[in-house]
């Protein structure tokens, strides 16, 4: 069974200083109704220039599991939360997946508190 387009999907990254920010992140989009899922990846080297230096730094990784309705409000509630001045936010629309996988998505994010 070939999964159907899905319209209303996203999956938004951003990245942490550390474990400890990332799990208050996650907890509060979770809580908040603003993600259905958090995954917190391994921890990671970034690579990148921020005020004409070139930095490294170790992060932890958040993919983002909500809809695309909701986007606004993941992004205001990143920018709260966050402790970077300019935080990695960036979305993807999901094209296809799992339909009961979807549909637990929009479920658990449908009643959102801002």
């Amino acid at each position: 069974m070939t999964a159907e387009p899905h319209e209303g999907a996203l999956i938004v990254f951003t990245s942490l200083p550390s474990r400890e920010a990332a799990a208050q992140l996650a907890q509060a989009l979770v809580e908040r109704r603003l993600a259905a899922c958090v995954n917190m990846l391994a921890e990671c080297t970034s690579v990148y220039r921020w005020q004409g230096v070139i930095e490294t730094t170790r992060e932890v990784p958040l993919l983002i599991k909500t809809r695309a309705a909701l986007y606004e409000a993941v992004e205001a509630a990143i920018r709260e939360l966050h402790p970077y001045e300019l935080p990695e936010i960036v979305a993807v629309t999901v094209q296809r997946g799992l339909p009961g996988y979807l549909d637990w998505v929009s479920s658990e994010t449908a009643s959102s508190i801002g």
